[in-house]
């Protein structure tokens, strides 16, 4: 298959998360294709174009499928992401990867896995958390922490509060701010994310650490993390800033000297230390 050419897909489910945010399901058209683009690892990311409109890099945000199903989770803000606000089923696109590096699964192999989402980074740390629940056998202790600005930009809500009901994995969630008209689920905390650190606790030397979320949170999150002993080789954290080609040509995602598109979008955070801006 070739990486510079999409494949036609269409548009087969569509689900409103939050006022500004979709949930789109795809299906590729054509089955040789299928399962090719629908194979990834979590954390990768796939190019999905829009006729005549253009194309974005998107992180898939459920599990691979043989069949070529995709779930997509885009907020609404861009050129390309605001038509889609007005897709429905049936409609055509363009889809073409995966891309890039995702989070290491067989180096989590018996490790306890802390899961740390911000805001829209909840989508693809979605993807990873369902498939470590998928083969929960294979990690140890398993807990996510998830913020947000406020109760309705909380991706997941309903599913996340039916799998905080399950004794293998611990949720925590957490509010910037309380709105008036929405109240919160059990257990949910106004608080920044990187506060829910402050009471947690954890084996350091058996824990590993995948983060996703705005850029502005990441050096509070990973110095909350190195303070309660966590090594830079055992964080990983999720770059998307200004990724556009996925394959490594036009530089927008340039790291120093590190691609997001080709060299990430995962990285250890031993991998980014004494790069300047690399968190920024």
């Amino acid at each position: 298959m070739n990486a510079n050419l999409p494949v036609a897909a269409t548009i087969t489910g569509v689900r409103s998360l939050t006022a500004d945010t979709t949930l789109f399901t795809l299906t590729c058209n054509d089955r040789a294709a299928a399962g090719k683009v629908a194979s990834f690892l979590p954390g990768q990311f796939l190019e999905l174009s829009l006729p005549g409109i253009g194309e974005i890099p998107v992180s898939y945000c459920g599990l691979p499928s043989a069949e070529g199903t995709i779930e997509l989770c885009i907020r609404h803000l861009g050129h390309v992401t605001s038509p889609l606000h007005r897709a429905t089923p049936g409609d055509a696109v363009g889809v073409r990867g995966p891309f890039g590096h995702g989070f290491p699964l067989d180096s989590y192999e018996n490790q306890d896995l802390l899961l740390i989402a911000g805001g829209l980074g909840m989508a693809p740390l979605r993807s990873l958390l369902l498939a470590l629940l998928e083969q929960r056998r294979r990690w140890g202790e398993l807990t996510l922490l998830y913020g947000a600005r406020e109760m309705g930009a909380l991706l997941f809500l309903e599913e996340l509060q039916q799998l905080a009901l399950r004794s293998d994995i611990t949720i925590q969630l957490a509010v910037d701010r309380r709105t008036h008209c929405l109240e919160g689920p059990p257990g949910c905390r106004v608080a920044l994310l990187p506060a829910l650190l402050e009471q947690l606790t954890i084996r350091v030397e058996r824990t590993c650490a995948a983060l996703c979320g705005p850029p502005v949170v990441y050096p509070y999150l990973v110095s909350g993390l190195k303070r309660i002993g966590l090594s830079d080789e055992r964080i990983h954290l999720s770059l998307e800033r200004h990724m556009k080609c996925g394959l490594g040509r036009c530089g927008h995602c340039a790291v120093g000297t590190l691609l997001c598109c080709c060299d990430g979008p995962v990285f250890s955070h031993a991998r980014l230390r004494g790069i300047e801006g690399a968190l920024a």
